[in-house]
Parts: C-alpha cells; structure tokens; sequence
C-alpha cells in the first residue's frame, strides 16, 4: 500500500448513464461542483449501501436531469482517482441507457445546465478524460487511441 491519503478509508462505488436518444444524441451535464466542475460529464453518482446497482443509477439520473431511463448495457467499468487534496478512489460503472422521455428539468445545486448533444459535436466540449474514452466506446471517431 502506498503512503497516500484518501478522504475516504474505502474505494467509492459510482454508476454514470450515457444517455442517447433515438436520434443519436448524448445527454451531457455540465457540472457545479467538484471534481470535474465546469466540465461536460454524464449524469451519475455513488451507489448507497445495500442499493441495487440499477437503482443507484435511475436514482441519480432522476435527481440531477429528471429523467426516467431504461438501462440498456454495462459500457466499462472505469477506475479514477481523483488529484490534488481531495484524494478520492473510485470505481465507476458506465451503462448505456435510453430515456423514455427527452425533457431535461436539471437540478441547478449539481448541474449548472443540461443539453442533448450530437454525435458529431461531442468532440468540441471540455469533458475529463475518462468521459471522453467511455463516449469513444460507443462513438469511436472521439477515441484518440491509436490501434
């Protein structure tokens, strides 16, 4: 083990929805508060405990965008620590979901504003690192990997 500290003395569990319409386009967040604040992201959060992971998800979509989502598929399970002095480590689950319905009503304590974007704008918006390999799973012009 290495001597870093972490806030908490457990790894987080969190889940993210890539949301997408029927049209193609990805439900993005843009976030007001830490970490990743001022950035593009997918609505998401902690997994409570004793919380099916399913739950957790439509949760938290239902608590920042207000949206109902049907989950679809387990896109990647990605692992983030975050830097500086909010030393956090979390596993994050990313599944694709569908909304059943597109009206977006953010919630402006964690999201400062909420837009379907399309698939061939996505490459434009600040996201973290990890949002734009997950979005590269599903869309590969925005993967910078070279294969």
């Amino acid at each position: 083990m290495t001597g870093k500290t972490f806030k908490k003395d457990h790894i987080v569990t969190s889940v993210v929805a890539v949301i997408v319409d029927g049209d193609g386009q990805v439900l993005l967040t843009k976030r007001n508060v830490p970490p990743f604040k001022g950035e593009w992201v997918m609505p998401g959060g902690k997994i409570d405990l004793g919380e099916p992971i399913v739950t957790a998800l439509q949760r938290e979509v239902m608590e920042e965008v207000g949206l109902q989502v049907e989950v679809e598929d387990l896109i990647d399970v990605f692992e983030h620590l975050t830097p500086g002095d909010d030393n956090y480590h979390f596993i994050i689950l990313y599944y694709l979901c569908h909304p059943l319905y597109c009206v977006v009503e953010h919630n402006p304590s964690e999201v400062e504003e909420a837009r379907w974007v399309p698939r061939g704008e996505l490459a434009s918006y600040k996201m973290p690192e990890g949002t734009r390999f997950i979005l590269g799973k599903i869309f590969p012009e925005l993967c910078s990997c070279e294969t």
